[in-house]
């Protein structure tokens, strides 16, 4: 992670990876934003970071780590803070908006920008698939 800066930030977005490649979901608070990443985990990806993650631009990608004081942690409403082991950074190429529900059966392509960066955006939608359909298009990208 050398070369162009962008300003780093932290979000107030979990997010998980698979393969390196990682999805930032935002939402308000109570939104699920603990919870699909919890969904995600539990069908292949592994911790990035949960509630606030570390975000920053370097050589034209965005990357994602987790804060030193909240690392390995993840909440369960109703059960507590479990342990997870995080990996220790992930390229962003994926943001999830809880926070807004799509309306649209093949939505047109979003995007969010985050320290200087766009990468795609994917509205919320209430299907029990949306976590299979995230892990997809972390697997493979979406076709235009």
């Amino acid at each position: 992670m050398t070369g162009d800066h962008g300003s780093d930030q932290t979000v107030h977005a979990s997010a998980v990876a698979l393969d390196g490649r990682c999805v930032l979901i935002f939402g308000p608070s109570g939104s699920g934003k603990s919870a699909l990443a919890l969904g995600l985990m539990a069908i292949g990806c592994a911790l990035v970071s949960d509630d606030y993650t570390m975000v920053c631009a370097r050589d034209d990608l965005l990357w994602a780590k987790a804060p030193d004081a909240i690392r390995n942690r993840i909440e369960a409403r109703g059960v507590g803070i479990l342990a997870a082991e995080a990996v220790q950074g992930a390229r962003v190429v994926l943001a999830v908006e809880l926070g807004v529900t799509e309306a649209d059966r093949l939505p047109p392509e979003r995007q969010r920008t985050i320290c200087g960066q766009t990468v795609p955006l994917l509205h919320n939608i209430a299907a029990p698939h949306f976590p299979a359909a995230i892990l997809q298009y972390l697997k493979a990208g979406r076709v235009a």
